[in-house]
């Protein structure tokens, strides 16, 4: 079997490094579904597929297909669109030079996202174990007043 195809792309052969953007998608995936509470299993039954099925999309070690995108998106409930968002401007830059895109270029992804961390999944998913509502918007109000009482405001 020959690693090119017909076109000129090159096929991935199962020794190759998984695609960035594959892993970024993936790692979307895996992002919204832990956000969720959701087990590997459960959204693998949700989209007909095995748990080991997903954990290697969310790998990036398969790609995910534009209809499995879109029958994600249904099930983990985002725009189709989420999965590319906060992609590394290092990847966007890396795709070939004769493909040429119409979009406006996005504002810059920090390097060390806090969306990305476990911490920060733990702490979203405890806030939305607090039943009260009124007891979780003092919470939430609370963290807020921590959060900006180091910060000196700017005048304008």
């Amino acid at each position: 079997m020959s690693d090119h195809q017909g076109d000129g792309r090159r096929r991935r052969r199962k020794s190759d490094k998984p695609s960035p953007v594959d892993v970024h998608v993936g790692s979307r995936v895996r992002l919204r579904r832990t956000l969720l509470g959701m087990s590997q299993e459960r959204l693998g039954h949700a989209i007909g597929l095995t748990f080991q099925q997903v954990q290697k999309y969310e790998r990036g070690a398969n790609r995910i297909g534009a209809s499995r995108l879109f029958d994600l998106s249904r099930v983990l409930d985002v725009p189709v669109s989420f999965f590319f968002d906060d992609i590394n401007p290092a990847i966007k830059s890396s795709a070939p030079e004769n493909v040429v895109g119409l979009s406006e270029p996005g504002p810059e992804r920090y390097e060390h996202d806090p969306m990305m961390r476990r911490e920060t999944l733990e702490l979203v998913r405890a806030y939305y174990r607090v039943v009260d509502p009124q007891t979780r918007r003092r919470l939430f109000e609370l963290v807020k007043a921590i959060a900006n009482a180091g910060v000196v405001p700017t005048t304008a």
